[in-house]
């Protein structure tokens, strides 16, 4: 519960200062055996640090205004879809990539990789960073476990051999220091098994003492080396074909299994089978591959539709040999449940070759996993689905729903999206100008 925020709106609704009160004294109860008196003393403080916080917005000086306040677009998170791995993910992600501006990279946020690459002293490193899946709070050593296994992929990918993980750990106020103990658990258990340690983190209270309940928030680092250009998604090319890894799932299918009681499905996502793929090809032939890839972004139809925007290359796929390319336990719960197995993470392996390489790639890869050729590459754009007819495999505005409440949250965008591009737009405006402001004054100073 977040105290600091419920308490900002009421005030904004104009709520008496009493009300108020009884209010928080009433939710602090929920949460902390306190007594009486200290739930009272605990709940004034937070009052009067919120409304001595927000007296900022009286000060006549612009630049300390300007400092404290932010560019409001009047556009939710849930709303336009941000973290649900759609349209309006991708949309949003591009405007922060904008914010950035140019950088001297390798590799940056306006390619829309899965990992950013700069160059020191001759090697490429790699830095990737992977959040929980929001839905694993309670499963920590899940959480841990496919995060860490997320950065992983997002560094090799990039055709670059980890060498270190570092983890950031959030725990609310009243969040049991054990979920601590086994998220760690499920990284390190990562770590032993790709021979990549866990080195650094930091662990914090969300909200510090402004939050209550025991929510998971924490994400993985990872970063890699190597001494080859990276296999980003703009080397895709004309006849390229397309190989697709066995995907079991990860953090998406986990979650789908706890929350519709598929609890054995779990076990199919516990594995390294990605990570000794990637480590075969770093031994046997990484240079002839142009493009690497996970399947976390919104499943093939959001990563393929990206790798096009991003190459201007058309995609043509075989559905039938996307599907076998899915664990069969795993696909048969998707198909069970009615979730689009075409719109879902997979965490298959997708790599994009010559044609004459992919005998020789198949042949090394096959001693660690199962591989399946799906399609190729022809001059266009957009992803088009192979049959008796050609059909668009289009890009959603959120990933397929997957659990009942994400069904009935849905994943059709909001009304007007237009016009709230336009505000996001404008929010990115003010804080480009922002930031300019605060640059110039730290020169000037």
């Amino acid at each position: 519960m977040d105290l600091e925020g419920f308490t900002k709106r009421r005030l904004i609704k104009g709520i008496a200062e009493e009300d108020i009160l009884e209010e928080l004294d009433k939710l602090v109860k929920e949460f902390k055996n306190w007594s009486s008196n200290k739930r009272q003393n605990f709940s004034r403080a937070l009052y009067q640090e919120v409304t001595t916080s927000l007296e900022y917005k009286k000060l006549k000086n612009p630049f300390i205004k300007t400092l404290l306040d932010y560019p409001k677009s009047g556009v939710a998170m849930g709303e336009f879809g941000v973290g649900s791995r759609g349209e309006g993910d991708f949309f949003v992600h591009k405007k922060i990539s904008e914010i950035i501006g140019n950088i001297d990279v390798i590799v940056g946020p306006k390619d829309q990789d899965d990992a950013g690459v700069v160059e020191c002293s001759g090697d490429y490193v790699t830095l990737a960073l992977d959040g929980t899946h929001s839905r694993l709070s309670d499963f920590p050593f899940l959480a841990g476990f496919h995060a860490a296994r997320a950065a992983l992929r997002d560094v090799c990918v990039m055709g670059s051999n980890p060498v270190a993980m570092m983890s950031d750990l959030h725990l609310a106020d009243d969040g049991d220091i054990g979920k601590l103990f086994d998220f760690t658990g499920g990284v390190s258990c990562i770590g032993d098994l790709t021979n990549v340690p866990l080195v650094s983190g930091s662990t914090l209270r969300v909200g510090g003492d402004m939050v209550f309940g025991d929510r998971l928030v924490s994400g993985v680092a990872a970063v890699g080396v190597s001494n080859t250009f990276p296999k980003v998604r703009r080397n895709a090319e004309n006849g390229d074909i397309i190989l697709l890894t066995k995907g079991s799932g990860g953090g998406t299918i986990t979650t789908i299994a706890i929350y519709n009681k598929y609890f054995e499905i779990i076990k199919e996502t516990l594995n390294v089978e990605f990570t000794d793929a990637c480590y075969t090809l770093f031994k046997n032939g990484i240079g002839a591959i142009h493009t690497m890839c996970d399947i976390t972004n919104g499943g093939i139809r959001g990563d393929a539709s990206e790798i096009s925007r991003t190459s201007g290359k058309k995609f043509l796929l075989n559905e039938d040999a996307l599907l076998e390319a899915i664990n069969k336990k795993v696909l048969d719960m998707l198909i069970e449940l009615e979730i689009d197995p075409l719109g879902i993470s997979t965490d298959s392996l997708m790599l994009i070759l010559p044609e004459e390489n992919v005998s020789n790639i198949c042949k090394y890869l096959k001693k660690v996993t199962k591989i399946y050729e799906v399609g190729h590459i022809e001059e266009g754009n957009g992803v088009m689905t192979l049959g008796k007819k050609e059909k668009e495999l289009k890009t959603l505005f959120r990933e397929s729903p997957y659990t009942k409440v994400k069904q009935v949250v849905g994943q059709i965008g909001p009304k007007n999206i237009e016009n709230k591009k336009n505000k996001l737009e404008n929010s990115r405006l003010k804080t480009l100008a922002k930031k300019r402001e605060v640059s110039n004054y730290i020169r000037r100073s």
